[in-house]
């Protein structure tokens, strides 16, 4: 049997090594146009600001590794130009001499990834305007800033790559500045977790221009859409990326609703013995069952598993994706899995959203506080998303939740969960038990949430609303909710029998706590409708300053 692999990064190598390892005796061949061959694209800004010393280590693999470890042929410089499928057939050119070739497959493995998008700009292509791609591009800014000492940098984009550019840029002394088209970074987060990333940049001395567009690049300066000149002595494209399609269409192989290569469960495509995997194809939400993009490496070599497994036999199928992602800007972790709740309402759920602002650890040993979004379907329970940012413990506790979700866990099982405990790690109700029972009771209409979105909205209608501050009077002066009366939770019981029984009730403290004790003493004395702020206070006057 003779398998022919495109491509030789995450995918592509994970479906060789994986093919091999369930069969010896089979015929492995890999063809790839680029120099270098599984090579980590997510540590590139990390070499570049210097914290990964030598470029190398990003590619720790060479063919002859992959030829003496798993018997697999990789060509490098070795572009397949078509794919005729009905003789199971493809071209290959040398690059380096120009000369084609035939050579034919029983399966043929699609793993030609994804490209840098370019934007339209005037100026695009002079040599200080870099994309961050591959090994090469790498190379060449690392060689450009070598020679020119850059000291302004310019960042067109605030995704994952462009965040962790600027994060690195800026520890190596550069000025930089960030031009996003939309109205915040981080799109794939909601609105009210992302401002958190846009004040970490802005303490940390990066200038973001949102809701803008650069429309020109000059030698030293670029130009925005509102007439802004941004003094730039080197430019990067963080635009987004899109899948490398041309070869699959060509062939007539089918592309899904998300413009990447379809694929079923075992990473068939609809030609047969053609399969596609990594940033070329298509995933499916785990939730929503819909089609979803996110080219991750983790997905990707995930994805070259099952084909190389399928193709020799195997039964390992594809269940999805959460879509989770995690980074690091400056001093903070930013985590992300499943649904945000923008998502959730365009997918029709009816959610109850849970702001959780606790320490990852005990404070008395320096726990840093965490700020949890978590999502919930009311009608079933079920957990659909999560956002985290914070200084510690991010991670941790963004893998809880995502392991949760593949699971389908509800908001109740979450507290359920028998989590380690100590207080160098964290705390004794920790966040994520907390996210769950705090949420249940809020489904179950035992202590109803608020967000502060939905606060606003109804001051916004002009709804009679009673609302009570339970903090100190010294904190209640400081800030504190417009409209709302400072009642100390010390003093509630006795002033609570002259309130209004009959009027829709908000609870609030710093972070909610608080406010959720003095909610039940409220719902015990006959309040009839009562809700905690979630969040606090501490959460409410961030939402209003984004």
């Amino acid at each position: 049997m003779k398998m022919i692999i495109i491509g030789s990064v995450a995918a592509g190598t994970s479906a060789a090594a994986k093919a091999r390892r369930n069969d010896e005796n089979i015929d492995i061949t890999v063809y790839n146009a680029d120099y270098d061959i599984s090579y980590s694209i997510c540590g590139i800004p990390y070499f570049l600001g210097g914290e990964v010393e030598n470029l190398s280590s990003l590619t720790p693999r060479s063919a002859a590794w992959f030829k003496d470890r798993y018997n697999v042929d990789i060509f490098t410089r070795h572009e397949v130009t078509q794919i005729n499928t009905d003789q199971k057939e493809v071209v290959v050119k040398d690059l380096e001499t120009g000369k084609t070739k035939m050579d034919t497959y029983d399966a043929l493995v699609l793993a030609t990834g994804a490209s840098p998008v370019t934007p339209n700009i005037p100026g695009v292509y002079k040599e200080h305007v870099f994309q961050v791609r591959t090994i090469q591009d790498t190379s060449a800014i690392d060689q450009y800033m070598k020679q020119e000492n850059p000291q302004k940098a310019t960042i067109i984009g605030a995704g994952y790559i462009g965040l962790e550019i600027a994060e690195q840029l800026t520890h190596k002394g550069l000025e930089v500045t960030m031009i996003q088209r939309g109205s915040q970074v981080m799109p794939n987060l909601d609105q009210d977790m992302a401002f958190r990333v846009e004040e970490e940049l802005r303490r940390h001395g990066v200038q973001l221009f949102l809701n803008e567009e650069a429309t020109s690049i000059e030698d030293q300066s670029v130009t925005t859409k509102s007439g802004q000149s941004i003094q730039s002595d080197i430019v990067i494209l963080a635009t987004g990326v899109r899948p490398n399609t041309k070869l699959a269409e060509k062939a007539g192989i089918k592309l899904g609703s998300t413009g990447a290569v379809a694929v079923n469960s075992k990473m068939q495509t609809n030609s047969p013995d053609i399969y596609a995997v990594g940033d070329v194809a298509e995933s499916i939400s785990f939730i929503t069952g819909e089609p979803l993009y996110r080219p991750l490496g983790s997905t990707a070599n995930k994805m070259g598993r099952i084909a190389g497994d399928v193709i020799t036999g195997g039964d390992l199928e594809h269940r999805g994706i959460l879509g989770t992602g995690i980074l690091r800007v400056f001093n903070l972790a930013v985590g992300q899995t499943g649904l945000t709740e923008k998502e959730a309402k365009e997918h029709g759920y009816n959610t109850d959203i849970l702001y959780n602002i606790k320490p990852s650890k005990a404070e008395y040993l320096g726990g840093k506080e965490l700020v949890i979004k978590a999502v919930a379907d009311r009608h079933t329970g079920r957990i659909l998303g999560v956002q985290i940012v914070g200084e510690e413990g991010v991670d941790k506790r963004i893998d809880i939740f995502a392991t949760a979700i593949t699971f389908k866990a509800k908001a109740e099982d979450l507290f359920h969960l028998d989590l380690a405990y100590a207080p160098p790690f964290s705390t004794t109700k920790d966040p994520v038990l907390y996210t769950g029972m705090a949420l249940h009771n809020s489904i179950q209409n035992k202590n109803r949430l608020i967000t502060p979105g939905e606060l606003i909205e109804r001051m916004e209608n002009g709804e009679a609303l009673q609302i009570i501050d339970t903090r100190v009077e010294k904190q209640f002066k400081v800030s504190h909710v417009p409209g709302a009366i400072n009642i100390p939770l010390s003093q509630l019981r006795e002033i609570a029998k002259n309130l209004n029984h009959d009027l829709p009730t908000i609870t609030y403290c710093n972070s909610g706590v608080t406010g959720n004790a003095a909610q039940n003493m409220l719902i015990n004395m006959g309040v009839k409708e009562v809700y905690n702020l979630s969040g606090g206070n501490k959460n409410f006057q961030s939402y209003i300053k984004h």
